[in-house]
Formats: structure tokens, sequence, C-alpha cells
């Protein structure tokens, strides 16, 4: 019981950062006011771009969870041990991604994975700036839940299962919420933290969630 609240926190507390990450959102926010969106046509789309990029990393996430569990079979050490230092790594990555970015002047403000003025420029139609949206974010799976996957196999289909739904409906709500009040105004707070050290945050998550695997036992 214990593993499976381990897996249920971490990957709620995985997802909401992610969802919370300017990259994922901001984009939503600035091409719905080019286009003149509607609340319900901007809700609508975040919701078709979120589910697209949370169905490409849960399908990778499920390959690598089975490779996971089959591994923890025979070597359960791997699952145990080796799947939380993957974590802690992949965080310390991070930070010193994170110094390398702070030390190099970003000439351009807005540096979102979607390339929002390209899409706007374009002035396509509603159709195919979706299709754009949806695409961009399919290609760009999230790094960080995929490697909890291995720890979350070591209770087999149930904790894939576990990560799986947390964070499809957590990062999709999660992101519809964000744009919505964003949208009606919330924008004026200061995501400026969010948006430059997202690498930071998601290090820290990662480190913690990491060390919180090497305690819970099954």
């Amino acid at each position: 019981m214990g593993l499976i609240l381990q897996i249920f926190l971490s990957s709620l507390l995985l997802s909401l950062v992610h969802a919370s990450i300017p990259s994922h959102w901001l984009p939503l926010i600035a091409i719905s006011k080019a286009e003149k969106w509607n609340d319900k046509e901007t809700m609508y789309v975040t919701a078709i771009t979120g589910s697209s990029h949370t169905i490409s990393t849960i399908i990778i996430g499920i390959i690598l969870g089975m490779i996971g569990y089959k591994l923890s079979e025979s070597y359960h050490f791997i699952t145990k041990i080796i799947a939380p230092v993957i974590l802690i790594m992949l965080g310390l990555i991070y930070f010193i991604l994170e110094y390398r970015h702070s030390r190099i002047k970003n000439k351009h403000h807005h540096h979102h994975h979607i390339h929002v003025d390209e899409i706007i420029e374009r002035r396509k139609s509603k159709k195919s700036i979706i299709f754009a949206l949806s695409a961009a974010m399919f290609f760009s799976p999230c790094l960080e839940i995929e490697v909890y996957y291995f720890t979350a196999s070591r209770i087999g289909w149930l904790g894939i299962g576990i990560v799986s739904t947390v964070y499809f409906f957590i990062t999709v709500l999660g992101m519809m919420l964000i744009v919505h009040f964003a949208s009606k105004g919330v924008e004026k707070l200061q995501w400026h933290f969010l948006e430059h050290h997202d690498k930071f945050i998601s290090g820290i998550v990662l480190i913690l969630v990491g060390i919180l695997a090497f305690f819970i036992k099954y």
C-alpha cells in the first residue's frame, strides 16, 4: 500500500509541475488571442493539444514500464535502486542545464516548444492550427514522467496504470484551468520565474521523487 501511495503522490506532483510549466500553456493563450477565440474554443483546443501531448508520453511510458516490469522479475535492484538513481541523475542534469541557461542571455523572450510566431503569422484555419499545435505537442513527450514509469513498474500494470491515469487527467485538466484563468486576466501575475526556471523546478521534483523511491518498500 505504501508503494501505491508513493506512486500516486509522485505522479501527481510530477504532473502538476509539468502542467504548470509556461511552455505548455502560454503559446495556447498567445494563439487564442491572435485568432480571437472565445473561452470555449480555447478550452477545446487546449484539451485536444494537451491530450495529444499526454498520449504520446503515455505510449512511450507504457513501453518503458513493460521493460522495467520484465527486468524487475529477474533483477529487483534495477527498479529498486537504478530507477531512483536515474531520476536523481536526471534532476541533477536539469540543474546543470538551468545553470547553463542562466549564463546565456536569450535574445528572444519567448522560448516555447511551440513556434507561436510562425503559426500566428501564417494565419492558418482553425483546423490547421489545431493540427500544428497537436503535432508539436505530440512530438514533445514529457521526459520526467517517462523515467518514472520504471519505478512504477515495480508493481506491474497497476503502477503503470496509476501513472498513466494521473498524468493524463492532471496534465490536461491542469493546462485547461491555467489557460482559463490566465485568459481571464491572471496572466498579469508574474510567471517569469516559472517560465525561465522550469528546469530548476523539474530538477528539484525529480530528485525528491528519486529519494522518496529509495525509502518505500513493498
